[in-house]
């Protein structure tokens, strides 16, 4: 053990002695997320297109994750493990991860059910995560000051030592401040997100970091897809071969 992992192991110990966990689902103390209350998230075994209407069952055969109805969309697929509405303990979970009190440590309970979609839909083969990048959806400043962290990088950050997948947090930014998303039409939300997003140091010696690469963009929530569809043009346009959402809960359902 390294001293930084021995002086994290203290602080851990310690902040459990004075601040202890309790389950968000039934309040028991020990951990945010209790193995009984896990148990009832229903965690998916199957992954589904990206049409928000009706979407359909996506064979794991396929190589993308898209049905006849939803081939214009940029994005290659979504993985995502549980149905946001259903449960009102995913509801809280992801809240309490985003908003006060800003339970930012709830990042590793998140990211653990995530990797136990992928397990049970059978999307944790080394074909998939070959010569792959994992990317968070960015937060523009004002917004990361106010939270003190982003919670889809804290996501990423916990999903890449599972799958061994390296995360770029440099290289897709977010340019302007925007509305809420959940407060407008889905319209509005496409006219709010237009260019609000960028590709920051894209080279590295010359050479194109994502170029050839597949990118799994990492986000809380999906809902109408905008956010996703928005940062996957200028993924794309900066040389990505696929891009795949992954997130906790998919609201469109």
């Amino acid at each position: 053990m390294t001293h930084q992992e021995s002086v994290d192991n203290s602080k851990k110990f310690l902040t459990e002695l004075f601040f202890p966990s309790f389950c968000l689902g039934c309040n028991k103390e020990g951990a945010f997320l209790c193995q009984d209350c896990r148990s009832l998230l229903e965690i998916l075994e199957y992954n589904y297109c990206l049409c928000s209407q009706n979407p359909l069952l996506v064979s794991t055969s396929k190589s993308t994750g898209k049905c006849n109805r939803c081939q214009d969309k940029r994005l290659s697929g979504l993985y995502f493990a549980l149905p946001y509405k259903e449960k009102a303990l995913t509801r809280k979970l992801i809240h309490q991860f985003k908003y006060e009190p800003h339970l930012k440590c709830l990042a590793k309970t998140l990211a653990s059910i995530i990797i136990e979609h992928l397990v049970l839909a059978k999307k944790n083969t080394n074909d998939i995560w070959e010569n792959s990048v994992l990317i968070p959806v960015p937060m523009d400043k004002k917004k990361l000051r106010e939270r003190g962290y982003n919670q889809s990088e804290e996501l990423a950050k916990e999903l890449s030592v599972v799958l061994k997948v390296p995360v770029l947090t440099n290289c897709l930014i977010k340019i302007k401040h925007t509305a809420p998303q959940m407060e407008l039409s889905k319209q509005e939300r496409e006219n709010n997100l237009k260019d609000a997003f960028d590709i920051k140091n894209s080279t590295i010696d010359g050479s194109m970091v994502l170029k050839g690469k597949k990118v799994f963009l990492v986000d809380d929530v999906y809902t109408s897809g905008c956010t996703m569809e928005e940062c996957t043009k200028k993924l794309r346009q900066a040389g990505a071969k696929q891009v795949w959402g992954i997130c906790i809960a998919r609201e469109s359902w």
